[in-house]
């Protein structure tokens, strides 16, 4: 185990480092230059549009999934243990200035988030009266017309995150609520395991109906706190401000040779926690209805907001202003010691609670991306339970594995999944920026915009936007 965890690190560096890294970082400043940076003009609109309902009574008494709800199972998969245990990770490892490359990195890969959702809200494909499904797969077989490239993708995801991710949140539950609360490791396990099946069984809709209670009221609920940190410790903040940008670009960092680690360790870190341009959220984006498919591609850049430089911040700020940057432990237990010291032991038990439904909900949204691909290889039933049974035989290993190689195993996958997706963005981007420029011209008009393929004819092999 130890000989293939040093395998899976290698692998890691010289993917991040020499392909993962500059195009991620290079093709958010492509399209924030190309969209006149969407994800800033239109950050009033992203707000409107996400409480703003788009469905019709009839859409509603049929089930169809909202945009609100779609969002909801995107932000699900999103804030999770990267939110907590990944910033502490990357301030621990690579030092404050890790928070100021994560957050950086997330604004700039908000453009390329609302450019590979508002495609997969493009091609994506009915499943039935009150279903849609879609993703990088699909707007690799239908836009490029490409489907072995969407198959190597779909295999990506269902691995990825219907096993490996999952084995990551499975593993921050269990351990945290042993630690927490001195229960027997079988029962946490089991309870878990049978948790995730009611669940993972009852598909998208119970999913959707789940992740919109979830989302809202843990988000609310961890700013809540973290504010209260910030507050009463806001007298350090100049110096907090201070530490971070001394340590992003600072004079020790580049002597010691260290600048990169810290660099990497926040686009990593930020790249777990957000996902823009690693394909993921555009699995949930496809499955709302929606009037126009730059719609959807508005809410879910505003989902890379809200899961970065709200709640990953509010993680680090909370852990860096009463430690003034000195952190002691590892992983969970460095914001465990911030929580104790400002709360008492009502701290760890407040933290094991935000870790169980951040991780849960990231579980339950990792594994809706994967069952979007499998549907992508095969409409088979028996396929499907498969991939359920192997999902909850995964949570039960994730539970009790290394942790160092189960996450490991996720970085590993996340470049992989990032640099087939990105290819696929940029060559159909100029697709998602036509809609863009129609959005906006319709907007200006005074209407609601709807998306009609007649008005933009020069796309090819759209199917679902014919039938409206």
């Amino acid at each position: 185990m130890e000989m293939l965890n040093e395998v899976i690190v290698q692998l890691n560096d010289q993917l991040w480092a020499w392909i993962g890294i500059p195009m991620l970082v290079g093709i958010g400043i492509y399209f924030t230059v190309l969209t006149r940076g969407v994800q800033f003009r239109h950050f009033g609109e992203m707000w409107k549009l996400l409480f703003k309902n788009s469905m019709t009574d009839e859409q509603k008494e049929k089930g169809n999934i909202s945009s609100f709800q779609a969002f909801c199972i995107s932000t699900a998969a999103r804030v999770g243990t990267g939110n907590i245990i990944g910033v502490a990770i990357a301030i621990s490892l690579g030092g404050p200035g890790s928070i100021f490359w994560m957050s950086l990195v997330a604004l700039l890969g908000a453009s390329t988030s609302f450019v590979e959702s508002t495609l997969a809200q493009l091609y994506k494909e009915r499943v039935d009266d009150n279903t849609f499904v879609g993703g990088p797969a699909f707007y690799m077989k239908k836009g490029l017309q490409k489907h072995w490239l969407g198959i190597i993708f779909a295999f990506l995801m269902i691995v990825g995150y219907g096993f490996v991710m999952n084995a990551v949140q499975a593993n921050a539950i269990t351990t945290s609520i042993i630690e927490t609360f001195d229960l027997d490791p079988t029962f946490v396990v089991g309870g878990l395991a049978l948790l995730s099946a009611f669940v993972i069984f009852g598909g998208v809709h119970r999913i959707a109906k789940i992740s919109e209670v979830i989302v809202p009221v843990m988000a609310v609920a961890y700013l809540a706190v973290a504010l209260f940190v910030i507050g009463t410790n806001i007298h350090h903040l100049p110096a907090v401000f201070r530490l971070i940008i001394e340590n992003a670009f600072g004079l020790e960092q580049i002597v010691g040779g260290t600048l990169g680690g810290v660099f990497l360790l926040g686009v990593k870190r930020g790249l777990f926690s957000n996902e823009a341009g690693m394909g993921s959220a555009p699995n949930a984006a496809a499955t709302a209805e929606t009037s126009h498919p730059a719609k959807q591609g508005f809410i879910q850049t505003l989902s890379v907001f809200i899961d970065t430089v709200l709640i990953c911040n509010a993680t680090a700020f909370m852990i860096l202003l009463p430690t003034l940057g000195q952190v002691e432990g590892e992983g969970v237990a460095i914001v465990l010691n911030v929580l104790n010291g400002q709360f008492g032991a009502i701290g760890g038990v407040f933290l094991s609670v935000c870790i169980f439904f951040f991780a849960f909900s990231s579980l339950i949204g990792g594994y809706f991306y994967g069952e979007s691909n499998v549907e992508f290889l095969t409409k088979n039933k028996h396929a499907l339970l498969l991939y359920r049974l192997l999902v909850i035989g995964m949570v039960t290993f994730g539970a009790s594995a290394e942790v160092a190689i189960v996450w490991n195993l996720a970085d590993l996958f996340m470049p992989l999944m990032a640099i087939i997706n990105l290819i696929a963005v940029v060559l159909l981007g100029k697709y998602a920026l036509a809609l863009l420029k129609n959005y906006e011209q319709q907007k200006r008009e005074g209407k609601d915009p709807v998306f009609v393929i007649t008005d933009l004819p020069e796309i090819p092999y759209v199917t679902e936007w014919q039938n409206k």
